[in-house]
């Protein structure tokens, strides 16, 4: 077994209305100048925080700007206004893509070194700023993760960033943010977070210490998901699938995902699709794929949410991989790509394009040809 590399936020906070604790010890800090980089979407959050550091006598500059999609050019963009106000922190609240944008101002910030030569792992030195995130959706795990991904348009590619720097100096995650999202962003949000736990354990890298965070997101999300979509003031579903979430999230920095997130990304960097949806797409089909290479794992995997034994491991792994799917349809994540206007004579390219993701394919508990990539995708149609 290989040593584990675990990076975990330097303050982590879990806890209904813990946004409140949050500005507290903020302001107990000696920064003046924070760059809030927040989505649009939060409004009454967003004020609450501006309002209390205004009220202090900080300085506060908000950008709101940031799509579910963040590029190469937005994030540039956002880095020169940062450093144009002379910043000496950085604040994230929102989603996955508003948390990679912010984490990587702060860590990018007046640093000798370009872009292009971040990407990948290890690849960023140092941090000079303090960061904090605070999620307001149940999915990504950025909050805790030391991953960002930005879309290059010029490559029409999604790119990743892996470093311990890219780590929040704190993290607060409050649940009651997570109250408004609508049930089909909480849907495909509560999936990619499933995901994570579903191939972090499933994994050629997989670790027993990361295994407990895999298996109990995997748990509390499975069980209150659909509640969550359902009623979206559900608070113990709420909590439950931030918990999930969060659990998603320290998986990515030891071990990562595998080919579900390999071959969504050019779902979402060609036809935009939202990459929570991209991988509850792909999801059952993977599993399905990879269920030969590993059946008692992922009969562990079924365990897990609840599936009893069945005669034999493969049997029991199946009926998990049937429950999933049926979770993905009753939460009304779409089933085909057509509904999405992707052409069948795309799927060539598409599998080109995910076979040049072997950051996770090498993960993947079963080696993926171009020809089995293209199988996967012809099931979406």
């Amino acid at each position: 077994m290989e040593p584990l590399h675990l990076h975990l936020p330097g303050k982590l906070v879990f806890g209904d209305h813990c946004l409140n604790d949050f500005i507290n010890y903020f302001l107990s800090l000696p920064h003046n100048r924070v760059f809030i980089l927040a989505d649009p979407n939060v409004k009454r959050a967003l004020d609450t925080l501006s309002c209390a550091f205004e009220m202090d006598g900080l300085d506060v500059f908000i950008r709101t700007s940031i799509s579910s999609e963040p590029t190469v050019g937005t994030f540039l963009e956002l880095l020169g206004e940062a450093e144009d106000y002379q910043i000496d922190s950085v604040i994230g609240i929102g989603g996955g893509s508003v948390l990679d944008v912010a984490k990587l101002v702060a860590a990018m910030y007046r640093s000798d070194r370009t872009l292009d030569s971040a990407f990948g792992i290890d690849k960023i030195p140092e941090r000079k700023l303090f960061l904090a995130c605070l999620p307001t959706t149940a999915g990504t795990g950025s909050e805790v993760s030391p991953n960002s991904i930005l879309l290059d348009e010029q490559a029409n590619m999604k790119k990743g960033i892996v470093s311990p720097f890219l780590v929040p100096d704190a993290t607060y995650i409050d649940p009651v943010l997570t109250h408004t999202v609508p049930s089909h962003v909480t849907a495909a949000t509560g999936i990619d977070a499933m995901t994570h736990c579903i191939e972090a354990y499933a994994n050629a890298n997989a670790h027993q210490v990361v295994n407990l965070f895999a298996l109990e997101g995997l748990r509390l999300i499975y069980n209150n998901l659909e509640a969550a979509c359902k009623n979206g003031s559900d608070a113990a579903a709420r909590r439950e699938v931030a918990l999930g979430s969060m659990y998603g999230g320290m998986c990515l920095g030891p071990v990562n995902t595998a080919a579900v997130h390999a071959l969504a990304y050019p779902l979402g960097s060609e036809y935009h699709i939202p990459h929570g949806v991209s991988n509850a797409l792909l999801l059952p089909h993977v599993l399905e794929f990879n269920l030969t290479a590993g059946p008692g794992t992922y009969a562990s995997i079924a365990r897990a949410i609840g599936v009893k034994n069945g005669s034999s491991e493969t049997e029991t792994a199946t009926e998990g991989i049937r429950r999933i799917g049926e979770l993905c349809k009753s939460i009304g994540i779409p089933e085909k790509l057509t509904e999405f206007n992707v052409p069948v004579d795309h799927v060539s390219s598409l599998a080109k394009s995910a076979l040049s993701v072997q950051r996770l394919l090498k993960n993947n508990l079963r080696e993926i040809t171009q020809k089995d990539a293209e199988f996967i995708y012809y099931k979406l149609f």
